[in-house]
């Protein structure tokens, strides 16, 4: 992948209500592809309660918390760490807006507003900050050094 800046990554979710259906998610695969985003890590997981009670714990106490919960647990997901300059602003913009409606009337062309159901199962995950990204990324890929290895791609060094 050619840089026009530092690299970065970020945490992307493809969550149960999507990771369901294969062909959607070979969809959304191809999509983050062309947009410029390199899948560098990915697996399916199946969370049990307190692995999304502790993802999710900064929305402990919300209204929406138990349902979040929920829907993380009732099946397997996607996660991938996602490789691009501005890889966080890319992958949040592909995704789109959290609350699917919002998405659907004002930027239809978003994931969410193709896959979302709603605002609790809206489809994707995505991380908010470089600090988020580099703590949810450990929480999902256990034993990766995310600093080093960002620090040998942005030096040239390529990784099979």
């Amino acid at each position: 992948m050619a840089a026009s800046g530092p690299l970065q990554l970020t945490l992307g979710i493809i969550k149960p209500s999507v990771a369901a259906h294969q062909p959607h998610v070979q969809e959304i695969m191809q999509t983050i592809k062309r947009r410029g985003l390199e899948i560098v890590r990915s697996k399916r997981i199946h969370w049990q309660e307190r692995e999304a009670e502790e993802f999710y714990g900064e929305h402990r106490g919300r209204f929406y918390f138990p349902r979040l919960v929920q829907h993380a647990t009732s099946g397997p997901f996607v996660a991938l760490a996602l490789c691009a300059p501005d890889a966080i602003q890319r992958w949040r913009g592909l995704i789109g807006p959290t609350h699917v409606y919002k998405g659907q009337w004002e930027k239809p062309e978003t994931l969410r507003a193709r896959y979302g159901l709603s605002d609790t199962r809206n489809g994707f995950h995505g991380s908010d900050s470089p600090e988020s990204a580099a703590k949810e990324l450990s929480q999902v890929f256990e034993n990766w050094d995310t600093t080093w290895w960002i620090d040998q791609r942005n030096k040239g060094v390529e990784f099979l």
